[in-house]
């Protein structure tokens, strides 16, 4: 078995959301919010580095005081995977290390859950990654949560805001929630980058169905950690509790 890969990590921080603007640079705590995720995401042990990719003046002057490596990209990106890849350039990574998107909203990430989501590059063959948890059959109703079902080596099959698998016989409540961390090897991000949003992925609105769509296999580890986005402002009021209780 080949070498571990290096394995890089990027946190895209736009700076307008339509729920809520200049979320990177919100304090929790004394410190932006892009700060808790950058030291989080750094107490991985397998990230060889971790760098902020934004768009606005205001979130790069806020890293450079506070030492947080940062590069300066385009605001017109349709998707954070596009910022990624056009930061993951401007690093010159190469095409076999593995580029890993954390979500920039994530101040509670658990840096055990980048390990889960890393450790499938030990076999040379794996190209992307993501991980999934388990939820009960109320939850999974909802169109906002993903499902993903996926064969026995770990391949995702399908990524749906359905429910998937149908349970016929209403025997089994169990299903997979697709958590939005992922890694790529460089060469299949740029790969991603070259590709025209998919038929599935068009009226699902799910980007990672374009890579399905192209023949390229996503490996799905299951966690049993949770995420706590901040979505809306209301949001930071669970996430600052977690935080002090760290």
């Amino acid at each position: 078995m080949s070498a571990f890969p290096e394995c890089h990590g990027i946190i895209p921080a736009r700076y307008d959301s339509s729920r809520f603007p200049g979320k990177p640079l919100v304090e929790i705590g004394g410190k932006p919010m892009f700060w808790h995720v950058y030291s989080r995401a750094r107490a991985c042990p397998h990230m060889t580095s971790v760098t902020l990719a934004t768009d606005d003046e205001r979130i790069l002057d806020a890293a450079r005081k506070l030492d947080v490596p940062v590069v300066m990209t385009r605001k017109d990106h349709s998707s954070g995977t596009d910022r990624v890849l056009e930061a993951a350039r401007a690093l010159s990574i190469d095409s076999d290390a593995v580029v890993v998107n954390i979500q920039g909203d994530e101040p509670c990430l658990e840096p055990d859950m980048l390990t889960e989501l890393v450790q499938p590059f030990a076999a040379p063959r794996v190209r992307v990654s993501t991980l999934a948890t388990a939820i009960g059959l109320e939850e999974a109703q909802s169109p906002d949560r993903v499902k993903v079902v996926r064969a026995a080596d770990g391949r995702a099959l399908y990524f749906s805001r359905s429910l998937v698998p149908f349970d016929r016989d209403e025997k089994v409540h169990g299903f997979l929630l697709h958590i939005g961390l992922y890694a790529f090897r460089m060469e299949a991000l740029e790969r991603f980058g070259e590709l025209d949003p998919s038929p599935l992925e068009q009226r699902e609105k799910l980007e990672q169905l374009r890579l399905l769509e192209d023949g390229i296999d996503i490996y799905v580890t299951e966690t049993n950690h949770v995420c706590h986005g901040v979505d809306r402002p209301e949001d930071l009021v669970k996430v600052k509790t977690i935080l002090e209780n760290h």
